[in-house]
């Protein structure tokens, strides 16, 4: 007969980790009120203080993935600008020789 494995929300564990952290109580009695294992309690509690600086070193410094994003959003800018270009030369050229400036689909 085989068990599956719990698996919990990082709500659930950030939680559990927080009140060991507070240490109002033994990691025992924590496990034992939420139904986990003390060794698994004390992995979350490491998990939650080694991520803790973290949490405070985003406000000064963009993560990777801010710096990604910002990266994109420039490019697409650019490109918007470079569109916009060409199109106002288009609607030039086009009346230049006597073009609906207009296509029949659009407003």
């Amino acid at each position: 007969m085989s068990t599956k494995r719990r698996t919990y929300s990082a709500e659930f564990k950030a939680m559990v980790a927080l009140e060991a952290l507070k240490e109002q109580e033994t990691l025992n009695q924590i496990a034992n009120r939420h139904g986990v294992l003390p060794v698994q309690v004390s992995q979350w509690k490491t998990q939650l203080a080694q991520s803790l600086p973290e949490a405070f070193a985003r406000g000064k410094k963009a993560t990777a993935r801010e710096q990604d994003f910002d990266a994109e959003r420039n490019q697409l800018y650019r490109k918007i600008g470079q569109l916009e270009v060409e199109r106002d030369w288009l609607k030039k050229k086009s009346a230049q020789l006597g073009l609906p400036t207009k296509a029949p689909f659009h407003d």
